[in-house]
């Protein structure tokens, strides 16, 4: 066996503490000026204790919501036995089929009495878990080729299904999917679950987990340590080589690697917003739900935690000088990274928070043909296992839990720009769509009903729906939306309340031209920002990569019911 990497001295974290009680509310809240002038790369700059609260969390109860879904049609699948090879820019095809699958059986949940496994932060692992983590991912990649637990294998699955090599079951003209609609959440959950099945029976642990990326957390907000060192199986030459340790990571990152705001404190206000402020729906968090024989696209839409921090990451670690941004820069290739999965861990975890935010009260779908959407992966002893939507709800039936770590996010909202309100007659003409976004387009969209009462503002939603995004799959986009700004904007970072969401891709898909769109809730937004009585509302799109690849079909701002 190849030498293991020396060992860091890590200190030990915080104590580990009790999972399922509700989420108490001890913030001192950060009172800072969101995207002040940074400083620094390092997050060890900023004072811990400045952005830091307890937080006694119910990391992975689950339940069920009677919020109203899509009338039934049929669950998901993908047809495992016509799987074709992946078709990338270029017309090249990236052969990415498991081996041939034969028998399949159904997913069994661990038995109750099996004790509760704890993944932990990636930048405080014990020296005998980065060697176990470690020694598990170098045996992984010294398995035989054509074995499906092979590292290589595995990182095989992400691209069969997230860059359409798979089929529909029973719908042989629809591609199946899983980004940009609500399989997101539960189809990583599931993959990383077998994954790390699989590490542990290599190693003989039945109790190993794998740790998670803690970039929601200010000490975790750069790559961690144990991923960068050249002689372990858990580093990846493909990477930015400007974003090692201590670079600081930006969560809405779209190419600048030196913004003029304060990137932590932009990073908190990001996070609550896609956490909690955008996130008060299962559509919000978990984006739409795709129907069956039907392909992710304008019917379908990103939630908020996978349109970013989720898809920006993935672009702040790829390789800019490589094809495609490999490897995290692009779908085919993301898994190939040891840290695709530390990166997927603490998506999956957000999940988990998410479902407990509201004293314990979970708002998953109850669609029954997403609960039975399912999918299929090979186990720790190579079986082939149909696992679905269902079986993946709850992280402790599944026999683990994520250690407890401080949320500073949970309550550092975006605040407003110090800006004057603007006048009336600041406001831009009403613009013809489509439109492209080779430069930022900035037009007036009138408001659906501006004379609401006040028992219709406590019953329904102002959304803005950004629809026809027309773009081209293989390329990385990225363009934010703000409300309420004439000026040059230069000044509005994700830390502003004007700043009211992002749009951003990672490259995959061989179809090239894509359709979909992007809502966001701007209720909240239009009362802070104090023009909840305009009859219209100014909206920007600015662009900062791919705008020339990019059509918008049309704006417009609609009501929904609140819950929705």
């Amino acid at each position: 066996m190849a030498s293991i990497s020396p060992l860091l001295s890590i200190l030990p974290y915080s104590q580990i503490k009790n999972q399922t009680s509700n989420l108490q509310n001890k913030s001192r809240g950060i009172n800072q000026v969101p995207c002040r002038a940074s400083n620094g790369d390092s997050t060890s700059k900023f004072d811990r204790r400045d952005v830091l609260f307890g937080l006694g969390g119910l990391y992975g109860a689950a339940a069920l919501t009677n919020q109203q879904s899509p009338a039934s049609a049929a669950p998901l699948a993908p047809d495992v036995n016509n799987c074709e090879a992946a078709t990338i820019e270029g017309n090249e095809h990236i052969p990415c089929c498991p081996p041939k699958i034969h028998d399949i059986i159904d997913f069994i949940h661990p038995p109750h009495t099996t004790k509760l496994r704890i993944r932990p932060p990636a930048h405080s692992l014990t020296p005998k878990q980065q060697f176990n983590f470690e020694k598990a991912i170098h045996i992984m990649k010294r398995l035989p080729p054509n074995d499906p637990r092979n590292f290589y294998r595995q990182a095989d699955v992400h691209c069969a299904y997230c860059d359409y090599a798979y089929k529909q079951l029973g719908f042989p003209n629809a591609e199946m999917q899983v980004h940009w609609n609500a399989l997101f959440f539960p189809f990583h959950r599931a993959y990383l679950y077998f994954f790390e099945r699989i590490l542990g029976h290599l190693i003989n642990e039945p109790n190993f987990v794998i740790p998670f990326w803690n970039w929601d957390n200010t000490e975790g907000m750069q790559m961690p340590e144990i991923y960068d060192h050249p002689n372990s199986p858990l580093y990846d030459k493909l990477r930015n080589q400007r974003h090692r340790p201590h670079k600081l990571l930006n969560l809405n990152y779209h190419g600048d690697d030196n913004p003029s705001y304060d990137v932590v404190d932009s990073n908190l206000r990001w996070m609550h917003k896609q956490m909690i402020t955008d996130a008060n729906t299962a559509e919000g968090f978990h984006g739409k739900l795709l129907i069956a024989s039907h392909e992710a696209n304008e019917e379908t839409g990103m939630g908020t935690i996978e349109k970013s921090p989720h898809n920006n990451i993935h672009n702040w670690v790829g390789d800019p000088n490589a094809k495609n941004h490999m490897n995290m820069g692009a779908f085919y290739s993301a898994a190939r990274d040891p840290l695709f999965y530390g990166h997927h861990a603490n998506v999956d975890r957000m999940w988990s928070i998410w479902q407990g935010l509201k004293n314990g009260k979970a708002r998953d779908f109850d669609n029954p043909d997403w609960l039975n959407s399912s999918f299929v992966f090979y186990n720790e002893h190579k079986q082939a296992v149909r696992i679905k939507v269902r079986d993946c709800l709850d992280t402790r039936r599944l026999g683990y839990v994520y250690q407890y770590v401080d949320l500073p996010w949970l309550h550092t909202k975006q605040t407003p720009r110090l800006k004057k309100q603007l006048k009336t007659t600041q406001a831009p003409q009403v613009i013809k769509f489509p439109q492209g976004l080779n430069s930022m387009v900035t037009t007036t969209v009138k408001r659906p009903n501006k004379l609401m009462n006040e028992k219709e503002k406590s019953e329904k939603d102002e959304v803005l729906v950004i629809e026809g995004i027309e773009l081209d799959k293989r390329f990385w986009v990225h363009f934010n939306v703000l409300v309420n700004v004439v000026d040059d904007g230069s000044d509005v970072c994700p830390g502003n309340t004007e700043f009211v969401g992002t749009f951003t891709t990672v490259p995959h898909g061989h179809n090239h031209r894509g359709k979909t769109s992007l809502r966001v809730v701007i209720t909240e937004v239009l009362k802070e920002l104090g023009i909840e009585d305009d009859e219209s509302v100014i909206v920007r799109l600015d662009p900062k990569v791919g705008g020339d690849k990019v059509t918008i079909g049309g704006m417009k701002i609609e009501l929904q019911p609140k819950g929705q």
